[in-house]
């Protein structure tokens, strides 16, 4: 099969990622075009690859607004772990390799190989740790890359802790005009931005992710605080520290605005207050409350840093105002500069058109 090398196949590949997680801003945002693009990228440079699902991806019509989607289209060779319900409705004719024993709505998350081109619904883990098995699990049975296809409001997948690298597919269906799409976008890309703490930082908090929870430390990095309580609820636990020398806290878990408006409280009163989250995933919080963090002179650093291999557009919307795909290609590109951004559709339009007129 003879296709070109696009962008962002030649990002991932040089950067090495083994674990890929396609997330979207929204539904209809071309996740499932990109997730398909890659896996066209793949047959043709001959990478063994493995697909799975935190959700449920490929199915005929969108199961929140009921518009036709794209399936997700599968090669042979193509590794699928997918729960045992969607196997009967396979359009391909596939071989079992294994069994995860992991459970799911649908069934047993099974491991199959493709043996020809065609369509494929995919359900897989919900839970992070059934994940990180699946993952491992398609790496055993011969995957060189595993491609994670993300589900509406589910961003865990897209967690340093479970992918290598991310992809953020975004489009007109986020709402708005083509700067709203914008804007929208670079916020969640300054969430998803946040910075790897240095080591000495993250050495001093490890235990803290290790085991989970929250942790306090002063000045000279002695601990005034550890336990594992839920980070969505550990506001009270953080207020009877306000008056202390607090310097760092570590937040293991999800961070909240209950949480946020905490940690605001404290930063009035130690404006040099360090705080360190997991990673970008597990803020649950505007970029405008980030911002008025960092303001009080806080430092929000991620325990892991999210490697984003690159951000797709789709310029049009099932529900009205699309975009010239030309022209919202070249805003995103300066609005997003130092991001790999791309149109992997008309890129391919593109090509398609260069063969046809070569011919």
């Amino acid at each position: 099969m003879r296709v070109n090398e696009s962008t962002l196949w030649q990002r991932i590949q040089t950067q090495g990622l083994r674990t890929v997680a396609v997330m979207g801003m929204t539904k209809n945002t071309g996740k499932t075009v990109a997730l398909n693009h890659l896996l066209t990228q793949t047959a043709a440079a001959q990478v063994a690859v493995g697909v799975t699902s935190i959700g449920r991806d490929g199915e005929d019509r969108d199961q929140v607004f009921f518009v036709p989607k794209p399936p997700v289209r599968v090669w042979p060779g193509t590794l699928v772990a997918t729960a045992r319900d969607t196997l009967q409705r396979a359009a391909v004719q596939y071989k079992p390799i294994d069994a995860t024993g992991i459970d799911s709505p649908m069934g047993e998350i099974l491991v199959i190989k493709v043996l020809e081109y065609g369509a494929m619904e995919i359900a897989g883990a919900s839970r992070g740790s059934d994940q990180r098995k699946v993952i491992k699990r398609l790496q055993q049975c011969g995957a060189a890359l595993v491609l994670l296809d993300g589900a509406l409001g589910r961003s865990q997948h897209a967690s340093p802790a479970i992918a290598d690298g991310v992809i953020l597919a975004t489009g007109a269906a986020v709402g708005g005009d083509m700067a709203d799409v914008i804007r929208k976008t670079r916020d969640r890309l300054a969430i998803m931005g946040i910075v790897q703490a240095d080591a000495v930082t993250r050495s001093r908090c490890e235990d803290v992710f290790i085991k989970g929870g929250v942790g306090l430390w002063d000045a000279r990095g002695a601990v005034l605080f550890q336990a594992p309580i839920a980070t969505l609820s550990a506001g009270a636990a953080l207020l009877q520290h306000i008056d202390t020398d607090v310097a760092s806290v570590a937040l293991s878990g999800a961070v909240g605005r209950s949480t946020w408006q905490v940690l605001c409280a404290m930063a009035q009163r130690r404006p040099r207050l360090t705080v360190l989250v997991a990673d970008g995933t597990k803020l649950f919080v505007e970029s405008t409350d980030l911002l008025a963090l960092q303001k009080l002179g806080v430092s929000v650093l991620a325990f892991r840093a999210i490697e984003l291999a690159g951000v797709t557009l789709n310029p049009f919307s099932p529900m009205g105002g699309s975009f010239a795909a030309e022209e919202f290609l070249d805003a995103a590109r300066t609005a997003f500069a130092g991001y790999s951004v791309s149109d992997v559709l008309l890129e391919e339009t593109k090509e398609l058109a260069g063969q046809t007129s070569a011919a």
